[in-house]
Order: C-alpha cells, then structure tokens, then sequence
C-alpha cells in the first residue's frame, strides 16, 4: 500500500511539473525556425521571407510583442501573416506595437477564425478528440476589420480571394490566398486559374492547412503555401510528435516544411500563441520562421 500511494504521488508530481513547465516556461519560450527552400524560378535571386501565424494576442502579451518586434533585425524580403493575430476585444494595438517595423516591409496576410471570433472556456480534453467529434463554438466578434485597415493602411496586402503580384526584393512573386478553410470561408473558385508561369515565385497562403485547399493550389501550379493554425500540435510527444493537427492535415505534417504533390512544398508555423483558455506547449515551442528561398534545383538542404 505504502509502495502504491509513493508511485502515486510520484505521478502527480510529475504531472505538476509537467504543466507547470508547459504553462509557465514553454509556452514563453520564443523560438525562431529557419528553412531553405528551392522553390524560386531557376536564375532567380534568394528572397527571405518571414512567417508569423497564429500571434494569438492579449493585450499584456508584452515579452511576446518585444520578441515580435526584434523580428524586423532579420530584414526579411516579404513578410507573410497566416492569420489568428488577436484573442481579445482590445488586443489590436498589441499587435501593431508588436509587428510594429515589419509593416514598413512588403507584406501579405489572411484572417483565421481567432481573427474573426474571441476564443471561448472549452473543456481541454476537447482538443484530443476527433475533429469530426467538434462542434464549433464562437466566442465574440473581434474587431478584425480595424485589424486589416490597419495592415492596408501601412502597405500589406490582403490575399483574401485575392490573386496580387507583389515586387520583392526586385523580383515579381505571384501571391494569392483564401479565406480561413477551418471556419469553411474558403472559396478557392475565387482565385482559381493557373499562377502567373513568369513569376520567380507562386506563393499561397491559407490559415488552416486543409487538404482540399492544398490540393487546388497545387493544381494550380503554386510553388508554395504557408499556413498556420495547428499550433504545431500544440502538445508533441518526444518521437511519436503532435497529438492531433486540429484539421484534416496529417500528424507528420503538423510543423515545418514537407513537400505537397509532385512539385509543391509547405511550410506550416507552429504558431506564437495559443488559446488563453489552453495556455499550454509541450515539446512545441511558440515560433516565427524565417525562410530563405532559393532557386529550384540548388543543392542546399532542406532544414526546418
């Protein structure tokens, strides 16, 4: 009996540590993923490009905003925005002072349901189960519209339904995007057609990394898409990985870069944030990612 109250308390100690480290330690434990990519036309010259998803903002998230802001010493070429920036009513000048320098460089974003409605208390076990097992639950309408004449205001380009060549660095990179797939607000037929063959770069972002989004921009001739919303998993376990994607993505593919199809690549963010009612990472650090992309057939490897 002594044995089995000691294994016991040894295993809710354990598990004390455990979230505690998850809550107060990880989940602050800013991280920046790097990854080459031969995805540029061939005789193109590199674009780096910085990728923020999923910011997830709280008005007191100062260390995050500092974190965020010191991004711009990397001088990214193009700054992409995959969307889930607030978590709060008031939250919209938290994320200005946080990308603050960055909307000076060119820029492309899309909204994520995180954007369009406040997160809500939820049971956490939620979250492990099944997607088909959810019933969506919105919280309040979040100023999400102040948000993006804020962005437009300042030069970033909203690619929601939207086709757009943006110059970068020099070169012309074709960009289109799609509403957030997760809330069902895409409508690829909007944006649908063959991308621009002339461009260094056919780029597409989404915010959830939904296949049937992925498969059309494939089709279509995009070189890559970026996409945000899976908290990398959120909670990873060390060799098996991330738990659940929250989408139809697969496991294997919850974080970083993976190839789509014959010729397509995808990075997917692990995201800066998450959910003020599940404030908790394990084995999956908050990330922005900046990725240096090259032109196809360099013989760089592939890191990230």
């Amino acid at each position: 009996m002594a044995k089995a109250k000691r294994v016991a308390f040894g295993t809710l100690a354990l598990g004390a540590a455990t979230v505690g480290y998850a809550a107060g330690i990880e989940r602050r434990h800013w991280t920046l993923r790097t990854a080459e990519l031969p995805v540029l036309a061939p005789g193109s010259q590199p674009i780096k490009v910085l990728h923020i998803s999923d910011l997830h903002m709280l008005p007191g998230h100062r260390s995050k905003q500092a974190w965020v802001t010191a991004l711009d010493s990397l001088e990214p070429d193009l700054v992409v925005n995959t969307g889930d920036n607030l978590s709060h009513q008031q939250a919209v000048p938290s994320v200005l002072r946080a990308l603050g320098p960055l909307l000076d460089r060119p820029g492309v974003f899309i909204f994520g349901s995180n954007d369009y409605y406040a997160p809500k208390p939820k049971n956490p076990a939620r979250y492990l189960l099944p997607r088909g097992g959810k019933k969506r639950i919105h919280g309040e309408h979040l100023p999400w519209r102040d948000l993006r004449a804020a962005f437009v205001e300042r030069g970033w380009v909203d690619l929601t339904h939207v086709r757009r060549t943006v110059k970068v660095a020099g070169q012309e990179v074709f960009a289109a995007g799609v509403d957030d797939p997760h809330l069902r607000r895409d409508r690829y037929s909007e944006i649908s057609g063959k991308a621009d063959p002339s461009a260094a770069l056919r780029l597409g972002i989404s915010h959830s990394p939904e296949p049937r989004v992925l498969d059309e921009f494939a089709a279509d001739g995009y070189d890559l898409v970026l996409a945000g919303h899976t908290h990398g998993g959120q909670l990873r376990v060390p060799i098996y990985g991330a738990l659940v994607t929250n989408c139809a993505l697969d496991r294997s593919r919850a974080r970083g870069v993976s190839r789509w199809g014959g010729r397509m690549w995808m990075h997917v963010s692990a995201g800066l944030g998450t959910s003020p009612y599940a404030p908790v990472r394990f084995s999956c650090p908050p990330e922005a990612s900046l990725l240096t992309l090259v032109a196809r057939g360099d013989t760089t490897p592939i890191k990230g």
